[in-house]
């Protein structure tokens, strides 16, 4: 089972660490998409009109700053670079090796400047959303558009996909027919709301416990099945969306 995570907006800049190397990241057919990405937001992180176009203020400056020297800047790998409430809660420095590897082997996170990284990849902190439109080279989706799809179908290698990105990032490639998606949907007075906090953090609990618990999952109906077992109250909202209730 394929995994794929959204980013997060703030991230760990990576202290020590080697210089990005585009060519070492997975995912190969996307080296030429984002070569073409970094140089545009390298570029824009120049210039005055960086935060108007990044949609940053004045708190993110050092990001700006960043932007403009990531080819300097040290990696570490992704999944220690990418925080937030949802990596927060997967906890993947607390996993155990067998977790991680299996982690290694089944996660992937989705990029607006990357496409998609594997948790072993070395990137740096970066700062652009995808929802940006870069000069020169328009909006982000359409840039992904054209080859992240295949990308996903080679992670997945057959495998069911567990898409668990937002809007924005499904926005840059669709998944692989078949793959599952995930709501999860706060329970009070009767009444079912998604609450951002606790989205997030469902999620993260949940691929905590998937990656411990070395769940396979082939489709939808054994992937709630398996959620059961591990204590979720799982509802199918169709023969692609799961959905998770808190009460």
């Amino acid at each position: 089972m394929l995994i794929v995570l959204p980013p997060s907006e703030g991230k760990t800049r990576p202290q020590t660490g080697p210089p990005l190397d585009l060519a070492s990241l997975s995912s190969p057919r996307l080296t030429r998409t984002r070569e073409q990405l970094l140089n545009a937001l390298v570029r824009l992180s120049s210039t005055k009109r960086a935060a108007e176009i990044l949609g940053l203020g004045p708190q993110q400056a050092d990001d700006i700053v960043r932007n403009a020297r990531l080819r300097e800047e040290p990696t570490a790998p992704a999944i220690e670079v990418y925080t937030g409430v949802l990596y927060g809660e997967l906890g993947w420095a607390d996993l155990d090796e067998t977790a991680r590897e299996r982690g290694r082997a089944s996660v992937a996170v989705a990029s607006a400047l990357f496409g998609l990284v594997r948790p072993h990849d070395l990137i740096p902190a970066y700062r652009m959303s995808g929802s940006v439109s870069l000069p020169r080279l328009g909006t982000v989706a359409s840039r992904w558009k054209p080859v992240l799809p295949a990308a996903l179908v080679d992670l997945a290698d057959g495998d069911l996909v567990l898409d668990l990105r937002s809007g924005t990032y499904v926005a840059l490639g669709q998944a692989p027919a078949g793959s599952v998606t995930m709501r999860v949907l706060t329970e009070a007075n009767g009444k079912r709301s998604i609450v951002s906090h606790s989205n997030k953090a469902t999620k993260g609990r949940i691929v905590r416990q998937l990656l411990a618990e070395g769940v396979e999952a082939k489709d939808a109906g054994s992937l709630a099945d398996a959620l059961r077992d591990l204590g979720w109250s799982v509802e199918s909202s169709g023969p692609a969306r799961l959905d998770v209730v808190l009460r």
